[in-house]
């Protein structure tokens, strides 16, 4: 699989190659311009430096990235689980501790959920809204279940479902997890 790390740092090469400008440059004349919408800035890229709109695009999310103050915390589940979603950390701490018994896997934290691997993603955890924490799961068949959302072809995961308590973590939705569990083993 492609880096998107080093994806990333190729195309800010180009776009530095392209308009003779670094980074620093073009973040001292979008402060120049007096611009604040993302948008606004954006087009001002685009026309000051003939850039194309994903190039753009890009400046302006690494610009606001890298002015964006430090996590206090390494814990991602910090920086998922906060605002009106805090109060659904402990759904997510209580179904990881029951999937934890299943066996090893890898944990990979992800802007908005937790992607659970084995030799490929089995699952995947995080909130869907403030009231609901979303399960993705990859199996390919699972039985026709009311909880259970069969997602359209080329999804990250073939099914997902929702709770909004703990006590929704009962046997069916384990046996789902762990179904993908052991598919991806």
């Amino acid at each position: 699989m492609a880096d998107p790390n080093a994806a990333l740092q190729t195309q800010l090469s180009n776009i530095q190659k392209k308009t003779g400008q670094s980074l620093q440059q073009m973040a001292k004349a979008i402060e120049a311009s007096g611009l604040s919408k993302h948008g606004e800035k954006r087009k001002f890229l685009m026309e000051k430096y003939e850039i194309g709109f994903g190039d753009a695009n890009t400046v302006i999310h690494v610009l606001k990235q890298a002015a964006a103050p430090a996590p206090a915390s390494n814990d991602p589940l910090d920086l998922i689980y906060v605002g009106p979603k805090a109060h659904l950390r402990p759904i997510h701490e209580a179904l990881m501790a029951r999937i934890d018994t299943f066996g090893e896997f890898e944990k990979a934290p992800k802007k908005t959920y937790i992607s659970l691997r084995r030799k490929k993603q089995f699952a995947m955890i995080g909130p869907a809204t403030k009231t609901q924490v979303e399960i993705g799961i990859n199996v390919k068949e699972l039985p026709p279940n009311e909880r259970l959302k069969v997602m359209p072809p080329a999804s990250m995961c073939q099914y997902s479902t929702r709770i909004s308590s703990v006590e929704e973590i009962d046997d069916a939705l384990l046996g789902w997890v762990k179904a993908g569990f052991n598919a991806a083993g």
